[in-house]
């Protein structure tokens, strides 16, 4: 059982939500599933902002923990939405949640946006907070517990201090205006809170060089949050001279100093981003600790934190972009004052019934001008002119900031709205306009704003669509070494040319599959379905795998080709819309391998999930463009009438006095003014034109001059990294150098190895050759004795074989005198020729034995010297292999001559004793020893030795495995026991 240590608790805080569609009738609540348990938040009200504000969590010890992550156990959370009348439950969407990346330490909060959800126009979000926890538990109760921490030391009344609540927060008070910081009764005073951003400069350096400074319907403006509002700058359309007026954003707080210095101290730094539509282009951080430190005192003066900030760009395309030098850095002006307001006497009453509440007010730094305040939730968007804003309902909450770019869902631009300068200059001109009203519906209030633009018409049989990309894991990689990969691409046909990328770049490995962080993204566009089905055919959507190394450049690994083609080809499924429209849409997911665009060849494997919604007919037939260039030209000259004639006199009139001359002389005096009139209109066009002219060549010039210092700057930073690249590829060169002079040295130690081997070898080979010939002339020594000793027992039975003739000679003689001598002679003599007889028995014997032994020897010696030979050709073949070929067959053919020899002569030996014996058994057969009766007995035994014998010389031959049964002597012996068998049978 696991320890109380290992106990872990796995905590997800489910936090708020936002933009979410406002429904009476609906609650909201998420239910949260991991390892097959569910837990479910309290149901909440379905409006924008829903606040669940729960903790869930689970517990399990580490071995459990660390199987999930092996096997990537995701924690899934559903959102529902429950209806109140019918009690039915209906999918909102839902969130996968990484359980690897969950962490022991206090993370900050996140924004998950639902997958498939069912609000597609507004894209709502979860906030979140993952944490593991220490399941530990005390056992007692300690007195310290319940000790009160020690407070850091604060400045002013300690009766305030404990009032205060551990975390401040600015609380909008709608009906007053103000935001009210600490305890409203302890907290009386007002103040005013200002960001002004004055001006900016090198804006050009946060854009890549092969981007345009200036395009065409491409508006810059600055972007931060204030207390929870969103204030934006005055569009401004180049960043070589970007024209804006410096704005101030108040906000007024009701506080005390020393709370409002508390609470400053505690906030974050403000952020101010440079924006272009949805896309952040730099952004800068002004610390708002500054005027909380500041010794100044806020009743008589004022706190004031202004200066030059940098702007850096944005972490995806930090890496695109080089390192900028200190003087071409970009940056903005910001100005942050903090003082005291006059308590007006409205304030401290209740406000008049029906009166309009008072907000944070954004006005311009010149002229100053008090403009009229708007309800708090009154909040420019990202793109419309903040000269043209228009108010809403004061319950509308505060726009969010723009979402991250991984993830930003493109929207067609809203409409523009003329600035005041552009105003004023149609006025001057007496251009006419046409005045719009756009009406924007934003949660329950209606705006109204009044425009002077032209329109664009939408074709009635455009769809509006809803293409989404997910691009879920990649694997099967086939590089040797782990890349850092991140993925990228763009498709120009759904309104956006900004790259869409993965962020942050995740490792991937051989046999190992990885999924993508933030690789969402959803497009919203209109089109006609003919236009639709024929960029899917032809323009497919490409993805580049970039591998992305912090101490060098970024490396594309490949890409991948994407047919759109084929999701067009998918199943329809239907699907209801928010007004219970009828829509379709279609789902395609597939593997398609990663190439590298050289070779072709396949470095790894990448899933995706494409989808594509027909929401139906665009129902905007009209789009607002902002474009002063497209006004109309200046109305031509009217045509007036000639004042009436005068009265014809009484008389005969004068021929300058008829109305007919009269009337010629106005038409000619009439014409002369207008030439007059079109000379000088020709003449002020050609001036505005010149100017217009001298105008924009310098603005060219200026965009050329900062392009050329940008390019300056880039090409030294390449003139830089080129001579480090060249003195790597030197170092490299002396490496390479020391490594071949190392890998020769190396070769010629192996030669000589290799040589001394070879040396060794032969010399082995040699002492071999020795040894076996020093061997072969001991076995021919021994030969020889034994040859000497087969001479020697040869002679002994030479002379035993003449004494055994002498014997037969004086046996033959004592027969002759046995019919002579009387019987006790002979008897006598019989019984002396038994004594011999027997004495030439032992000797035979003996010599038979002898002749056994020197049997026995030559049978071992065959034995040793054959398993010599094998022992000696086994270690020949082994050691010289090949290169002994030659002296092995030498020494098998010697072998197999001796050996010849000593069989030749063997043969021979055996031979002789044969006829020896076969000679001594025929005297023996004709030596008449008396009668049959008396003789039958020795003659029987004699054949009955020889027999034995035989046998036994025959198995003694064939145990020496020299012979076989078709040997010729083995074949003799045969007949020989034959025959022996045959003579015993008739005895």
């Amino acid at each position: 059982m696991a320890s109380k240590t290992d106990q872990l608790l796995i905590v997800v805080s489910i936090l708020e939500g936002r933009q979410f569609p406002k429904s009476q009738r609906h609650t909201l609540f998420v239910q949260a599933k991991f390892d097959g348990e569910q837990l479910a938040t309290d149901p909440v009200d379905h409006k924008e902002l829903p606040q669940f504000c729960t903790e869930l969590a689970w517990e399990l010890d580490r071995r459990t923990l660390h199987q999930h992550r092996l096997q990537r156990t995701p924690i899934k959370l559903h959102c529902y939405a429950v209806d109140t009348t019918t009690q039915t439950k209906e999918s909102v969407g839902y969130i996968v949640l990484d359980l690897r990346s969950v962490q022991e330490f206090k993370q900050e909060p996140k924004w998950y946006p639902l997958l498939s959800s069912k609000y597609t126009k507004q894209r709502p979000a979860i906030l979140l907070a993952v944490v593991l926890e220490n399941d530990t538990k005390p056992t007692e109760i300690s007195p310290d517990k319940f000790k009160a921490k020690k407070a850091p030391p604060r400045q002013g009344s300690p009766v305030l201090s404990a009032l205060l609540p551990e975390k401040l927060e600015a609380v909008l008070v709608t009906e007053q205006g103000y935001h009210q910081i600490g305890p409203p009764d302890h907290c009386p005073n007002m103040f005013l809170l200002s960001v002004t951003v004055a001006f900016a400069t090198k804006l050009e350096q946060l854009i890549p060089s092969t981007r345009k400074l200036v395009g065409e319907g491409s508006q810059f403006f600055f972007y931060y949050t204030l207390l929870g509002n969103d204030i934006t700058s005055e569009p401004f359309l180049n960043l070589l001279s970007p024209a804006f007026e410096p704005e101030r954003a108040s906000v007024r707080i009701r506080s005390s100093s020393q709370v409002l210095r508390t609470f400053l101290g505690s906030q974050p730094s403000l952020q101010i981003h440079l924006c272009c539509g949805n896309h952040s282009l730099g952004s800068t951080e002004v610390s708002l600790s500054p005027l909380a430190q500041s010794s100044v005192d806020l009743d008589q003066q004022v706190a004031t934190v202004e200066g030059a900030f940098v702007l850096r760009p944005p972490n995806q395309t930090k890496q695109h972009l080089p390192a900028v030098p200190p003087d071409l850095q970009p940056t903005v002006g910001v100005s942050v004052t903090l003082r005291r307001e006059a308590v007006s006497p409205q304030l401290e009453g209740t406000p008049e019934k029906g009166g309009r509440p008072r907000v944070p007010e954004k006005t311009r730094a010149a002229p100053p001008s008090h403009p009229p305040s708007f309800p708090p939730g009154d909040q420019p968007s990202l793109s419309p002119s903040p000269g043209r804003q228009s108010p809403v309902q004061a319950a509308q909450p505060p726009i969010s900031s723009p979402p991250p770019p991984q993830h930003h869902r493109p929207r067609p631009a809203p409409p523009q709205s003329h600035t005041e300068s552009e105003a004023e200059s149609l006025q001057g001109e007496e251009r006419p306009a046409q005045e719009v009203e756009v009406e924007e519906e934003r949660g329950g209030g209606v705006s109204s704003v009044s425009v002077s633009a032209p329109k664009i018409a939408v074709p009635s049989s455009a769809h509006h669509y809803c293409f989404s990309l997910d691009l879920r894991s990649i694997r099967e990689l086939t590089l040797p070494h782990a890349v850092c990969c991140t993925l990228r691409y763009a498709y120009q046909f759904f309104g956006s040319a900004a790259p869409i990328l993965t962020n942050p770049p995740v490792e991937l490995q051989r046999n190992m599959e990885v999924f993508l962080p933030q690789s969402y993204c959803a497009f919203d566009f209109a089109a006609l379905p003919h236009q639709l089905q024929d960029t899917f055919l032809r323009v497919p959507l490409v993805v580049e795998v970039w591998h992305r190394d912090p101490s060098s450049t970024d490396l594309l690994i490949g890409t991948a080709s994407i047919q759109l083609a084929q999701l067009l080809s998918a199943d329809k499924s239907r699907f209801l819309g928010p007004h219970s429209q009828q829509h379709w849409r279609q789902s395609h997911s597939q593997r398609v391998p990663v190439t590298q665009t050289h070779t072709g060849e396949k470095v790894a494997e990448l899933f995706y999930v494409t989808t594509l919604e027909d929401l139906g007919l665009v129902k905007a037939q009209e789009i607002l463009v902002s474009d002063s260039s497209q006004s109309g030209q200046p109305a031509g000259p009217k045509a007036s009438r000639p004042p009436p004639a005068a009265a014809a006199a009484p008389g005969p009139p004068e021929p300058r006095q008829t109305l007919e001359y009269r009337t010629a002389l106005e038409l000619e005096m009439w014409k002369e003014m207008q030439e007059d009139l079109f000379d000088d209109q020709l003449k002020k066009k050609e001036l505005s034109h010149m100017q217009a002219l001298a105008e924009e060549w310098r603005k060219r010039d200026r965009e050329r001059e900062g392009l050329v210092k940008k390019k300056e700057v880039e090409y030294n930073l390449l003139e830089e990294q080129l001579q480090k690249t060249l003195a790597d590829l030197e170092k490299r060169e002396k490496q390479l150098a020391h490594a071949e002079n190392e890998t020769q040295r190396l070769q010629k130690e192996l030669l000589a190895d290799h040589e001394r081997a070879q040396r060794e070898l032969q010399e082995n080979g040699r002492r071999l050759r020795q040894d076996c010939d020093h061997q072969v002339e001991l076995q021919r020594s021994t030969v020889r004795l034994v040859e000497e000793d087969r001479t020697r027992l040869q002679q002994q039975l030479l002379d035993a074989e003449a004494k055994h003739r002498q014997l037969e000679k004086d046996v033959q003689l004592l027969r002759e005198q046995q019919s002579i001598r009387p019987e006790i002679r002979l008897q006598s003599e019989i019984n002396l020729l038994s004594l011999e007889k027997v004495e030439l028995e032992r000797k035979l014997e003996s010599c038979t034995k002898s002749k056994l032994h020197y049997k026995q020897q030559w049978g071992r010696a065959l034995k040793e010297l054959a398993r010599f030979k094998q022992r000696e050709q086994e270690n020949a073949m082994t050691r010289l292999k090949k290169q002994q070929e030659e002296l092995e067959a030498m020494r098998l053919r010697f072998l197999a001559t001796e050996e010849k020899e000593a069989v030749k002569s063997d043969r021979q030996e055996l031979d002789t004793i044969r006829n020896e014996l076969n000679r001594l058994k025929q005297q023996e057969d004709k030596r008449p020893w008396g009668d049959g009766g008396s003789g039958g007995g020795p003659l029987s035994e004699s054949a009955d030795e020889h027999l034995s014998r035989l046998l036994e010389e025959r198995d003694t031959l064939l145990r020496t495995g020299v012979y076989t049964h078709h040997d010729r002597i083995i074949s003799e012996l045969n007949r020989q026991i034959q025959e022996a068998m045959q003579h015993r049978g008739p005895n």
